[in-house]
């Protein structure tokens, strides 16, 4: 059973301190760090947290929508497989505990949870399938799975990972073309998304070229500076345009 009644926490101040309210306009959210360069409309938060701890300071459906993508636990970083891209990082030993389900479903009205197949999940037939367009003599998987809250048929997204972005910071990055694809189908403009695991920032970009209010966590210092870093750029260069 969801607890709602999850009290929401203050930010310490040093004494004679002024509460820098300008830097969590979405709630009151303690942070390790904060990156918040873009002001106005869309919101645009990028913390480098635990979003379990991040997520308790937000109230009950405060998201319309959740685009999280988990690790999935079957630790494929230490296999070698990912070659170059995987580095040395154990980011995917182990699945979410149960207390992560249990509020991101309370903080969000509606979810899409990529490697679903994963986890323990009410059954859905709005299921979501990235086929990469691979030839079947590849290593990996030739599509990716998503489950979500949606009581609608289930939909493919066609897109080889070659023609996808340029810049990769994550070993298991998504492209800026899929989450697109999957904020026309699935919000409405102006809407609040959460990404629990922004990774490569692919989520944040999408949202923020169309105008959608974002919050995203990502506990790994690199990977959170990194895809800052490409979320400035790609904003730059949207705005030469």
């Amino acid at each position: 059973m969801i607890n709602s009644s999850i009290e929401l926490r203050q930010p310490e101040l040093e004494p004679n301190s002024e509460p820098e309210a300008e830097l969590f306009p979405s709630a009151q959210v303690l942070p390790m760090q904060c990156y918040a360069p873009f002001s106005g409309s869309p919101l645009s938060e990028l913390y480098n947290m635990d979003c379990v701890v991040g997520m308790k300071h937000y109230p009950d459906k405060y998201f319309d929508l959740a685009i999280v993508d988990p690790p999935y636990g079957i630790d494929i970083n230490s296999s070698g497989r990912l070659g170059h891209y995987g580095g040395k990082k154990k980011w995917d030993n182990t699945k979410p505990l149960v207390e992560y389900f249990t509020e991101l479903f309370r903080v969000s009205k509606n979810q899409i949870i990529w490697g679903g197949n994963y986890f323990d999940l009410p059954p859905t037939r709005c299921f979501i399938i990235w086929d990469k367009q691979q030839p079947e003599d590849v290593s990996f998987a030739s599509c990716e799975y998503a489950w979500t809250s949606f009581n609608e048929s289930a939909k493919t997204f066609y897109m080889r990972p070659q023609n996808a972005d340029i810049i990769r910071i994550h070993p298991t990055q998504k492209p800026e073309k899929l989450y697109n694809w999957i904020l026309s189908k699935y919000a409405e403009k102006g809407q609040r998304v959460l990404d629990t695991h922004v990774g490569s920032g692919s989520s944040r970009i999408a949202c923020y070229l169309n105008g959608f209010d974002f919050v995203g966590f990502e506990i790994d210092e690199d990977y959170c500076q990194s895809s800052e870093k490409r979320f400035r750029n790609a904003i730059k260069q949207q705005r030469l345009f």
